[in-house]
């Protein structure tokens, strides 16, 4: 909590904003008639110190008994948006609500809390969050008892939180990433003092094992490590997400066990910056490899990771994930540009031939992995030459599939600060070149599987024809084909009819076992 005194007439445009009161649990200010609780705000000057701080291990999360009871017979309702992370955030709030006594409802009529999980990675994600914050201020007004609440990485910034305290005061919660832990106390707060409570911490957060978790399907994601140190220039997450955390790895290896235990298929280790798991320990050498081949002895049939920064991706870890077994063949690089000087604005801190020599590195020890991607495209400063660099790069990689993006400014961070010199027109032309280029790859690679046998675990049914179910692949392909929905949730072998640009379509092998499963 921050004990500097600002100036608040800078953020509200309201004439009778005004402090009324102020002690150790923060200010109190009133907005047209609104009481506002601010324990802790965002603060980027803190929000970028590093290592000023002890991170702690906590084990000890329960939820107090007096606050157990509190949603019984009472609804909550969370959007999602962005990431795995923030998707795996939403796990443990729904599993604190449930702790509680509430019961999860996808209707918002029906809900009492309405929380909105938010990305700030793009401009768009904030737009669509006040966007819903719109439509929501007319179920508050029709119901004055709902609690509202925005929490996530937007949470973690100051605009946001300003705008939000300017223009949207009938929101009843705004808590970050770093406090999730803290919601029973929050929705307590909000709930009985009716008042907006701000608690935003910008000190780097602990780590808390044992917070309850609401998972669903065959799938599980485990949290291995929090936050990021790479501080690229166009990248929020350093501020909203904290420094490096690593769990300890016997938190994690306990975890999945558990996670093997009820039956989970497939287990996706998260991090910001994954495979730099470890290189925060102070008594211990131990990293992503160490940690891939203990989990590699766990039975779970298949053990993902994500997201990488290449370089932090070391031949300790490309040695292990050679071995297969569980450890799947897909690696999702993220590269941003194919421009060493574009790279080096974007503080990426390797080189065009330093990821290509990484590529060359994990291709001859795994020969049939996948490559999947991140580009942004129409960065500041990128000349048209430059973004042909990106494409033959692609082209040289061979990817799989990329997530591609139009460069956006993100308040607090350095690319803010460069001239945004790249007309719109331009990057969306680039983005269409680029789409067209990875729809042609994707749909090479799975023209070179037709004919192939693969392990699919099923997921469902499809999309877009439920008489058809839906899988994937160890390489995380897309694949389609007719079959019994018993056998959703099992593994299966296909093999592949057809290709499509972003899925594949397959016929279902071993039938008798199909028919013995339904």
């Amino acid at each position: 909590m921050t004990k500097e005194t600002k100036d608040y007439s800078k953020y509200f445009d309201f004439s009778g904003a005004k402090i009324i009161s102020e002690d150790e649990y923060g200010k109190k200010i009133r907005i047209s008639g609104r009481d506002i609780h601010l324990v802790s705000e965002p603060n980027y000057r803190q929000e970028k110190q590093r290592g000023k701080e002890e991170v702690k291990v906590l084990y000890d999360s329960a939820i107090p008994d007096e606050l157990r009871m509190l949603g019984k017979g009472k609804f909550y309702l969370i959007y999602t948006y962005g990431c795995q992370m923030n998707e795996h955030d939403t796990e443990v709030m729904k599993g604190i609500f449930e702790q509680m006594g509430y019961a999860p409802t996808e209707d918002r009529q029906q809900a009492d809390v309405i929380l909105l999980n938010t990305c700030a990675i793009r401009e768009n994600a904030e737009d669509k969050v006040f966007g819903e914050l719109g439509h929501l201020k007319h179920l508050k007004t029709e119901k004055p008892d709902l609690l509202l609440g925005v929490c996530g990485c937007m949470s973690q910034e100051e605009s946001v939180v300003h705008r939000i305290l300017n223009k949207h005061a009938f929101v009843d919660m705004i808590f970050g990433t770093h406090n999730i832990h803290r919601l029973p106390y929050l929705i307590s707060d909000a709930m009985f003092s009716k008042e907006l409570v701000v608690e935003v911490w910008s000190k780097e957060g602990d780590i808390i094992e044992n917070l309850p978790k609401k998972r669903e399907g065959m799938r599980a994601w485990v949290n291995i490590m929090y936050g990021c140190d790479k501080f690229c220039t166009y990248c929020i997450v350093p501020y909203t997400r904290g420094k490096e955390r690593s769990r300890r790895p016997e938190d994690v290896i306990a975890e999945v066990r558990e996670l093997a235990r009820e039956g989970y298929k497939e287990i996706t280790l998260l991090g910001q910056n994954v495979n730099a798991y470890g290189k925060d320990f102070d008594d211990l050498d131990y990293q992503l490899g160490d940690l891939m081949e203990a989990i590699s002895k766990i039975d779970i049939p298949r053990i993902r990771f994500t997201t990488s920064h290449p370089r932090d991706f070391d031949d300790r870890l490309i040695e292990v994930l050679a071995r297969k077994g569980n450890l799947v063949e897909h690696i999702h690089l993220p590269v941003q540009s194919g421009s060493t000087a574009v790279l080096k604005r974007m503080s990426r801190k390797y080189s065009r031939e330093q990821y290509l020599e990484l590529v060359a590195k994990i291709k001859t020890a795994i020969p049939d992995a996948v490559l999947t991607t991140d580009i942004i495209v129409g960065f500041p400063g990128e000349t048209e030459e430059q973004f042909e660099e990106t494409l033959s790069l692609a082209r040289t990689v061979g990817f799989d599939a990329a997530y591609t993006f139009i460069y956006s400014p993100r308040a607090g961070t350095p690319a803010a600060e460069m001239e945004d010199n790249v007309p719109m027109a331009d990057k969306k032309e680039r983005l269409q070149r680029l789409n067209a280029l990875m729809g042609e790859l994707a749909r090479e690679a799975n023209e070179r599987l037709v004919g192939q046998t693969f392990e699919v675990l099923v997921e469902g049914e499809s999309k877009n024809n439920a008489e058809v179910l839906s899988g994937r692949t160890r390489t995380n392909k897309l694949v389609h084909f007719e079959g019994s929905k018993a056998l959703i949730g099992q593994m299966v072998q296909v093999k592949v009819t057809a290709a499509q640009t972003w899925y594949i379509k397959a016929e279902l092998l071993n039938t008798k076992m199909a028919e013995a499963v339904s």
